[in-house]
């Protein structure tokens, strides 16, 4: 009734009004959406953002210390991605947390993720965790691998006369640094390094995946250390070394990618390891030649347990060749060998000088083996023509007892040296299936001697079975490594 009052004019103006009202409540409807649909966007780039650089959930792990301090590779611009350098990253991370090894010592905590980097240093009191689904990736841009000197006892590389690429992973003068993670992974990217090798292309010795020198109270576990461009992981002029849990694979035939190398190191205990390797997968060392005599540090006091080995051209464990410090006191026990060269063999040569004695090994289980025992007085291999070739090895008191091998080519090769014989080997409660094609003579000795016990086949004449049987020595007493526990430390918490 209202509008029919009104005139024509009237009614057009308040119906444009009336538009105006409901178009700008219909702006200020659409303004709020949007400022919210904006929010809603920047929170969830906040939350993305947080992500990438949340701290992980609390995780434990077993180590020989534990840390007061805490730090993400990230937090010191680390990018997971598989494509950016992290070498400055981590070079950074541990400048910062070496100021806290005065108090109480600082954990660096590796993420999931991909992360290329080159060789870095540790420093004391210090934990590297590297966290399960991280993947830490060797560059293969050689500039990020410093050069660094021959070691002493060795007097040259050993894939060249000039110096050496520093490790993956280095330290030297360091106490109480571990080494560990959830199983994550170290990749070496090897097969750069392997071509390189092959082709005599290299003027300085390939890297090693981990190596720590002249340091004490050393732990490297729960890891997989995949493609090496060398050795894998190599203590030398140190002690109190526990190395245990670790995956460590190469291609079978990859040059010298040996396993575990403890190298004039004292006190050390290697447990738990699983090794596919082109080369020894634990090889004892102690220095070459005329350089290793001159050093003259020793390995001894070495544990190797619960060791399983697939290595077809080597050994489960290999004694030298470079043992001129000499190597003693070395108890292996529950031993599988799958496919490989042979069980445990003993390495040396005129102008090694030195020695290797006082060995015990035990409770080892082989499936396809070239060889058994071997033992060889003529390796060769020197690292210049300044070595005396009257500097003989001393090898005496070799044990081994409670063996079972299947499917062996020859049971032994033992061969010494003329005028410089093995002594005092023995051999007890050992059974070897040879494989029926086999044409070969079971066992070949030369300038050895020793004694047999209950050993299947025959052994030749230089050791002769000892009536009444009896088992070969293994020491009843423990090495003081074998009783340093492990504390139950935990990560994820008190970030610096």
């Amino acid at each position: 009734m209202f509008l029919f009052l009104l005139t024509k004019l009237e009614c057009l103006r308040l119906i444009f009004l009336l538009i105006l009202v409901v178009i700008s409540q219909f702006l200020q409807v659409v303004e709020i959406v949007s400022v919210i649909f904006v929010l809603g966007l920047l929170s969830l780039k906040a939350v993305e953002c947080r992500n990438q650089h949340r701290r992980p959930e609390l995780f434990q792990y077993p180590a020989i210390n534990c840390r007061k301090h805490s730090a993400l590779l990230t937090d010191f611009g680390g990018k997971g991605d598989g494509k950016t350098s992290n070498t400055a990253a981590f070079r950074s991370a541990i400048l910062r947390l070496s100021q806290f090894a005065s108090d109480g010592g600082a954990q660096l905590i590796v993420p999931p993720g991909k992360w290329l980097t080159g060789s870095f240093n540790l420093t004391s009191h210090f934990t590297l965790y590297i966290q399960k689904d991280a993947t830490l990736l060797a560059s293969q841009d050689e500039s990020e691998w410093p050069l660094i000197v021959p070691l002493p006892s060795y007097g040259r590389g050993r894939d060249a006369p000039g110096g050496r690429f520093s490790s993956l992973i280095f330290g030297t003068n360091l106490t109480d640094v571990v080494i560990t993670g959830g199983n994550g992974t170290i990749n070496g990217q090897g097969a750069y390094w392997w071509t390189k090798f092959k082709s005599n292309k290299l003027k300085s010795t390939r890297p090693y995946l981990i190596e720590i020198m002249y340091s004490d109270q050393v732990q490297i576990s729960d890891l997989t250390l995949i493609d090496s461009p060398s050795w894998n992981v190599h203590p030398v002029y140190s002690r109190d070394v526990i190395i245990k849990g670790l995956t460590i694979l190469a291609p079978t035939q990859s040059p010298n990618t040996d396993g575990i190398n403890p190298d004039s190191c004292s006190n050390i205990r290697i447990e738990d390891n699983y090794i596919v390797s082109g080369d020894d997968c634990i090889a004892v060392k102690s220095g070459w030649d005329q350089y290793g005599i001159k050093f003259g540090m020793p390995t001894q006091h070495l544990s190797i347990r619960r060791l399983t080995c697939i290595s077809p051209y080597s050994a489960a464990i290999a004694l030298g060749s470079e043992m001129s410090g000499g190597i003693q006191d070395v108890r292996a026990e529950d031993i599988t060998a799958i496919n490989t060269e042979s069980g445990v063999r003993i390495k040396t040569a005129p102008g090694r000088g030195a020695f290797v004695k006082d060995i015990y090994v035990k409770g080892v289980r082989m499936n396809t083996m070239k060889y058994v025992f071997w033992m060889s007085g003529a390796y060769g291999s020197h690292p210049d023509n300044g070595y005396d070739p009257k500097a003989l090895p001393v090898i005496r008191n070799i044990n081994y007892r409670d063996m079972v091998a299947q499917n062996v080519t020859i049971a032994g090769n033992l061969a010494g040296i003329n005028g410089d014989p093995f002594t005092e080997i023995c051999i007890s409660n050992a059974t070897i299936e040879m494989r029926k094609e086999s044409k070969k003579l079971p066992w070949n000795c030369t300038d050895i001697s020793g004694v047999t016990s209950r050993v299947s086949p025959q052994p030749c004449g230089l050791l002769p079975d000892q009536k009444p049987s009896s088992d070969c020595a293994f020491p009843n007493d423990r090495l003081a490594i074998d009783d340093v526990p492990l504390k139950i430390c935990s990560g994820g918490s008190s970030y610096i």
